[in-house]
């Protein structure tokens, strides 16, 4: 490409990564994911910590990390401890620095609900010396997140039950109430440290129950208000293109 307005690239620049939204042909374009750590006290508590309200930590996976509802997604490689966690979903439609808790909602588009799939082993590892969880959380098709729904028509959640089952069998179970910080001090709290922008993405944290899965594993969820979710985990393969 050439021209004043024009840029070259010494190959094209891959697609944005996106989300399907509720009820609409159009796309959410993501530009950073977020996710909150240990944000339930009984999961804390399951993963050994302490839950009390403590400054509130984050991790990142990248972009194109996302995957819509019913994704096919093969077993990942380097891990023997493959774990499922739900989440409330945040998504952010304006841009915002230093934002006051009273006013985090006026960045918020949308909600959903979304998997945070993790490589426990690779995270644990890297926990207990010391290192970044990257290898434990950020690889491909780690972060499945059903149709966002717009806050326009499901206004601002406060309360609502969050659930995960694998093969029809609960295994997390609880209310959006529990999380240790909510969304609007989530949202102020990142704002702090960085410009949230159009298009960034939160995971708010997942509840106790979080456990392993096996390829053949059907696995669903969902937050009340959100509708639901379904993956399932496959056989050892490569990403498909």
């Amino acid at each position: 490409m050439t021209g004043s307005d024009m840029t070259d690239f010494v190959f094209p620049p891959p697609a944005p990564a996106s989300l399907a939204i509720a009820g609409s042909d159009a796309r959410f374009p993501v530009r950073r994911i977020f996710c909150v750590g240990r944000n339930y006290a009984a999961h804390a508590r399951e993963m050994g910590k302490d839950p009390d309200r403590e400054p509130p930590f984050f991790f990142t996976k990248p972009a194109d990390a996302v995957a819509d509802s019913g994704t096919a997604i093969p077993y990942p490689p380097e891990t023997r401890d493959f774990h499922y966690e739900i989440e409330l979903i945040i998504a952010i439609g304006a841009d915002g620095a230093d934002v006051p808790v009273e006013k985090a909602r006026d960045l918020i588009w949308g909600y959903g609900v979304g998997i945070d799939l993790t490589r426990r082993d690779l995270q644990l590892q890297a926990r207990d010396k010391g290192r970044p969880w990257d290898w434990g959380k950020a690889f491909d098709l780690s972060a499945p997140i059903a149709p966002l729904h717009p806050v326009a028509q499901t206004g601002h959640l406060e309360s609502g039950r969050i659930w995960l089952a694998v093969n029809g069998n609960i295994r997390q179970d609880a209310d959006i109430t529990e999380l240790i910080w909510n969304v609007p001090e989530i949202v102020s709290t990142l704002s702090r440290s960085m410009v949230l922008r159009r298009g960034d993405i939160i995971m708010t944290g997942t509840p106790a129950g979080v456990g392993a899965i096996v390829p053949g594993d059907r696995v669903t969820g969902g937050v009340e208000g959100l509708g639901e979710i379904a993956i399932t985990i496959t056989e050892p393969g490569a990403r498909p293109a």
